[in-house]
């Protein structure tokens, strides 16, 4: 991923420096767990760990030549203990192993990592969310569906729908990320021809890993299929916020726009411009990491008990959609925890039809009284059209109707106006949000 979009912890796990770290790693576990065992001598396994490095600059050197990368690592951490004077003890590197139970176990390691860093960027997304939504609770807007005015709700609500799919979000991708939580040490077929399942248990609970409790040479990639296609999600549900945001920035809406900075420019050619480049950001990276979860998805099918078609997909689609949630949780809850919010216009948009809006309330209203809902549809869906069509004052044409009136008086029909009668629901819906049995 360039830099552009890479955020330095995350960028730190997906280092080519992390990568073969991690490696190091799980062969000097290997050794250590083996050598508890009596199959590895103890001394040796000391030594590997006091004295084995690498040097990524070499290890790219080497495998220019030798044309695969776990041989490069292995060839260059020998170096490393002959330069210590200990190449007798190189001997127990990588012993039993296969490359992909160096590989695939290390880069479980690399997955955890980067999922302490999503999990903690949801946590305080939601955290953001709630705080603004609790804000904004009462604050009367206009509901809109199809992109038309519907009934009224609040701004606070609008921000507690968020909060609820993100929180659904934390949970499905706990769990993704614990169900790839797991290594594999069983060998190039996955029968453990060359060390046991103890030792590969053994290892596994050495590096905080659960054993896949069956492999190929490679652990199955419907996990991985899985894992990110939960970041897909995640993705998909940034964007849908911060397509919302988009919306309201509008000119002919202005309920709400992203930050925007004493110095910011909107337009090299039009000086007025503030436009919400950050929240097109988000919906155009989420483009990505769906397209990404499409490639997790034919890594699944491998040719016998493994190809090597998978492994070029997953250097560039793993990096790069946990780089990229990362990122844009980090510039959706920038955009929310800045977010101007205009109540004023938001009252200015909610009486702009003059009443339309509560049509429905009206209807249920008069069938309530005893008029037919046949009867009582065609007269305010009369009154609605004509209002639509001429800018009329609706709710004035209402209260005109002789034979609406008939059915209700003008109390009742300010009734079948009333805001807080729509909105009296909303403390129960925060405390089912935000306080669940």
């Amino acid at each position: 991923m360039i830099d552009r979009y890479t955020r330095p912890e995350m960028g730190r796990i997906w280092s080519e420096e992390n990568k073969y770290r991690q490696w190091l790693e799980v062969e000097l576990a290997s050794a250590e767990a083996l050598a508890e065992t009596g199959e590895v001598p103890e001394e040796a396994v000391q030594l590997l760990r006091k004295h084995a490095s690498f040097s990524v600059a070499r290890i790219q050197e080497v495998e220019r030549e030798v044309r695969h990368d776990v041989i490069a690592f292995t060839t260059v951490v020998a170096e490393s203990m002959a330069a210590a004077g200990h190449s007798e003890a190189s001997r127990w590197l990588h012993y039993g192993l296969t490359s992909n139970d160096v590989v695939d176990t290390a880069q479980a390691l690399m997955l955890r990592g980067a999922s302490e860093i999503i999990s903690k960027g949801i946590n305080s997304l939601s955290d953001r969310l709630k705080a603004r939504a609790f804000e904004f609770k009462h604050t009367v807007q206009i509901g809109r569906t199809h992109g038309i005015h519907a009934e009224p709700i609040t701004f606070g609500l609008k921000l507690a729908l968020f909060y609820d799919e993100i929180r659904r979000n934390l949970t499905r991708f706990c769990a993704a990320a614990e169900d790839l939580r797991v290594g594999k040490i069983s060998g190039a077929v996955g029968t453990f021809g060359h060390i046991g399942p103890e030792a590969e248990e053994r290892i596994c609970r050495r590096l905080g890993l659960r054993p896949a409790p069956i492999a190929s040479q490679v652990i199955s990639r419907d996990r991985h299929a899985n894992y990110v296609s939960t970041l897909a999600l995640i993705a998909a549900a940034l964007e849908k916020i911060a397509l919302e945001i988009r919306h309201l920035q509008r000119t002919e809406v202005r309920e709400a726009e992203e930050p925007f900075s004493a110095g910011q420019k909107g337009s090299s050619a039009m000086p007025h411009k503030r436009n919400p480049v950050t929240a097109e950001q988000i919906c155009g990276l989420a483009r990505v990491v769906r397209a990404n979860a499409q490639a997790a998805f034919e890594n699944v099918a491998l040719w016998h008990e493994r190809d090597i078609s998978h492994s070029s997909v997953e250097r560039i689609i793993l990096p790069d959609s946990t780089i990229l949630v990362d990122y844009m949780l980090s510039k959706t809850e920038w955009l929310i925890g800045g977010l101007r919010v205009n109540p004023a216009r938001m009252q200015k948009n909610l009486e702009l039809t003059k009443g339309l809006v509560f049509s429905g309330q009206l209807l249920l209203d008069l069938a309530a009284a005893g008029m037919l809902r046949e009867d009582a549809y065609r007269v305010v869906q009369a009154h609605a059209m004509q209002a639509w069509d001429q800018d009329g004052d609706f709710r004035a044409a209402i209260e005109a109707d002789s034979q609406i009136a008939k059915y209700l008086n003008k109390r009742q029909i300010s009734e079948s106006f009333s805001v807080s009668r729509q909105l009296g629901n909303v403390d129960q819906i925060f405390e089912r949000v935000f306080q669940p049995a």
